[in-house]
């Protein structure tokens, strides 16, 4: 008898193991699977842990987005678009539909199409080519950042305002940097007197910063993130070119990382921005309190774009209850943007990339001797990108 119980409590045992194991395989098909490709390594590789980090902050410890539970798959592409385009194969084989993260556009040129022919979601932390905004748009990719030339294009007013009438602008020759020049040419009503491309990277800037003080304009705008653009800060200051060619840059050419590596060379710069640690809402003091208790360091404006990414899913998935496979009630649901982000509320446009507000920013010490972004003025009001026209969901 006593071995019959021993046998039956066995069973019993095994029983509940193999109900568990069940049970937690069930729960696991319930938390939906996000594919999270961004550059994790390389120079560039703290913009993707700051939207990485900020899009976890938003999923909480709970691991929900909203009321859905979610799986967060990141890949590291290197910067690669071949490595980003394995990646992307690889989770759509594995039944990935929704996916995010991308901080580069040449990366995203090789990702979005991928996502796109398998009929998944791709809801973007950062812009863009220009051509998925216009002739390429899809049904099924959403932009919760901005358009590649609108941050520019917002920056040439704001050189209209500051009254630059003649400049040298700079970037990098690639897709973003080609955009970026092009927008600010798009606003900006005085002369460009150079136009200078600079490879993907550089490090040295003797020869353009040469050609600069050779152009002798008014100012400068300049458009280079990452290491590039710490470079291209100090090595400008260090030119004694900064007290007589006043800089504007896009606040992503000086975002918070930066700024703390280049020091005074930030101190009196002019940016467009779409939103600044400053910003004066409850919502954004609370973001930017909580990233730092998080993660010990201020949140850039990447790591804002990425929390208001994943509130943005968030509204969406709970409005569908969860399930995406309602491809066209989801769809309805980003497209609505039912949310409250940090920066200022927006809506989206016929292209699915947002209509919002831009300023004009100064980067300026404050009493604690700090240099952080403070707010100068409104520039730009529900300002909707130029290739909205050229979309057609059909």
């Amino acid at each position: 008898m006593t071995m019959g119980l021993k046998g039956k409590a066995m069973r019993t045992g095994l029983l509940a193991t193999a109900l568990a194991t069940v049970m937690a395989a069930q729960a696991s098909a319930e938390e939906l699977r996000i594919g999270f490709i961004t550059t994790l390594s390389t120079p560039a590789g703290y913009i993707g842990e700051d939207i990485r980090d900020a899009f976890m902050l938003a999923i909480g410890e709970d691991g929900k987005l909203g009321d859905t539970p979610v799986v967060l798959e990141v890949e590291d592409d290197g910067l690669k678009p071949a490595n980003a385009k394995q990646s992307a194969d690889r989770l759509v084989q594995s039944g990935v539909k929704l996916f995010t993260g991308v901080n580069f556009s040449n990366v995203l040129a090789a990702v979005q199409p991928t996502v796109m022919k398998s009929g998944g979601f791709y809801v973007s932390v950062n812009p863009g080519p220009s051509v998925f905004a216009g002739e390429k748009c899809n049904p099924n990719y959403f932009v919760a950042s901005y358009q590649n030339d609108a941050f520019h294009e917002a920056a040439g007013l704001a050189a209209n305002k500051l009254g630059y009438k003649k400049v040298v602008i700079l970037a990098p020759n690639y897709q973003a940097g080609r955009d970026a020049l092009n927008g600010f040419k798009r606003t900006y009503e005085g002369e460009v007197v150079e136009e200078i491309y600079t490879k993907l990277n550089q490090t040295d800037f003797s020869v353009e910063l040469a050609r600069i003080r050779s152009a002798a304009p008014d100012a400068i705008y300049q458009f280079h993130p990452g290491g590039a653009g710490i470079n291209f800060a100090k090595q400008y200051d260090n030119a004694g070119l900064k007290d007589s060619v006043p800089m504007l840059v896009p606040a992503f050419s000086l975002d918070a990382q930066m700024v703390k590596a280049t020091g005074d060379a930030a101190d009196g710069v002019y940016a467009s921005a779409l939103w600044t640690t400053e910003f004066d809402n409850d919502a954004s003091r609370d973001f930017v309190k909580r990233f730092e208790e998080a993660y010990g360091r201020t949140p850039t404006m990447y790591a804002e774009q990425a929390y208001d990414t994943a509130n943005l899913i968030a509204s969406a998935l709970d409005a569908v209850g969860g399930n995406i496979d309602d491809a066209d009630a989801f769809r309805a649901a980003l497209a609505r943007a039912d949310f409250e982000p940090i920066r200022d509320k927006y809506t989206f446009g016929p292209n699915q990339h947002p209509i919002q507000n831009y300023y004009l920013t100064r980067f300026e010490k404050n009493a604690d001797g700090e240099i952080v972004q403070n707010v100068v003025e409104r520039i730009a009001e529900n300002h909707q990108d130029a290739y909205a026209a050229d979309c057609r969901m059909d």
